[in-house]
């Protein structure tokens, strides 16, 4: 965190030692201990109230973003429940004008069918058993 190397903490004991004394210096550290662990106990409840603003904040905008679609699908469906029910339903630009449908030829009309005057030949009996 404050990116104190051996060398550095090597002098800040020396002064330690010096200034305090190698009497009240056991004291001295724990009452420094208690200090750095209230500083961590307050800076992780800090950092863990930041974070749950942050994730108050990504939920609401996720909300947001949720009823946003919502109200798009209900709009898109109430459009498809309309043109079911054919009224009549303008969700995007005006369409462009249709085109003429494909001319379509004459009906041919087919000559009238000429009936044969000749007979249909009759069919000759199935030779059986009782033929043989």
């Amino acid at each position: 965190m404050f990116d104190i190397g051996a060398g550095e903490l090597l002098v800040i004991l020396i002064v330690a030692v010096v200034v305090i004394g190698p009497k009240d210096l056991p004291l001295a550290m724990r009452t420094a201990g208690r200090w750095i662990g209230k500083v961590r106990r307050v800076s992780a409840h800090f950092r863990s109230g930041i974070d749950a603003m942050v994730r108050e904040a990504e939920l609401e905008e996720m909300e947001k973003k949720w009823k946003a679609q919502n109200e798009e699908i209900m709009r898109r469906s109430a459009a498809l429940t309309e043109a079911e029910a054919g009224a009549p339903v303008m969700t995007g630009p005006p369409p462009a004008e249709p085109a003429p449908p494909p001319a379509q030829p004459e009906p041919v009309v087919a000559p009238e069918a000429v009936t044969d005057p000749a007979p249909a030949p009759a069919q000759a009996p199935a030779k059986g058993a009782a033929d043989v």
